[in-house]
């Protein structure tokens, strides 16, 4: 929810090198039967544009970056900033992180703002001129499949950020990516491919189990679609 950015620089063109199968930890692998970082980015590498403009991956950069769109989905490729807005944790609160917000534009199953060192979850431009994700008929706990580096990890939509960027996620996206999740220092300029299923939702959107579940389900399709 906040306007920090940190200096990056990734471009779709970036996101094709990474090619190799998905990793270790909570991240799906071929071998476990999900679907690989290099199916999904095959799936991405053409762009049927959605968003009427790009947007910037950080505020001093110029816009770069567009929404695509594809049967059952819309993706984009940026940077990934670490969020660690939410409930306040020992890794996640005003001290570690300089822009700390106590809140999440969607909230888990109790009313409370969702965790952001326990969920993977990523951050959406709020509406504006360029796209509104309304339309695209995204939602809180819309569930993503986040690409980096080889490695796939299935997140939700948690929260919004400012209108004209996009490319962030929560700190345990980051961190089940290998991605430093310091909220402060964190965070990669590296290629990061946000794939989003339109129409899907993990039930309650704090299970991170739930969310693995629809995104395996939801991959397989998206990369077998014509």
């Amino acid at each position: 929810m906040h306007t920090r950015r940190l200096t990056l620089a990734a471009t779709c063109a970036a996101a094709l090198l990474a090619a190799s199968l998905t990793g270790c930890g909570t991240s799906a692998s071929a071998g476990e039967g999900g679907v690989s970082a290099a199916a999904l980015l095959a799936r991405t590498r053409s762009c049927d544009r959605i968003s009427r403009g790009t947007y910037r991956t950080d505020e001093e950069k110029p816009p770069s970056v567009a929404v695509c769109g594809a049967k059952g989905a819309v993706f984009w490729t940026a940077d990934l900033d670490v969020d660690c807005d939410g409930l306040r944790t020992s890794r996640c609160n005003e001290h570690t992180d300089p822009w700390y917000q106590d809140d999440t534009a969607f909230h888990q199953s109790d009313g409370r703002p969702l965790q952001a060192d326990r969920l993977p979850y990523i951050v959406v431009p709020g509406a504006s001129a360029i796209w509104d994700y309304r339309g695209a008929r995204l939602r809180g706990g819309e569930v993503v499949a986040v690409v980096h580096d080889g490695r796939v990890e299935y997140a939700v939509v948690g929260d919004l950020g400012p209108k004209e960027i996009i490319g962030e996620a929560s700190y345990a996206a980051a961190r089940a990516l290998g991605i430093d999740p310091d909220p402060a220092r964190g965070g990669t300029d590296k290629a990061v491919t946000y794939v989003v299923f339109t129409g899907s939702r993990a039930t309650p959107i704090e299970s991170h189990g739930a969310a693995r579940a629809v995104g395996e389900r939801l991959a397989r399709q998206f990369v077998a679609a014509d």
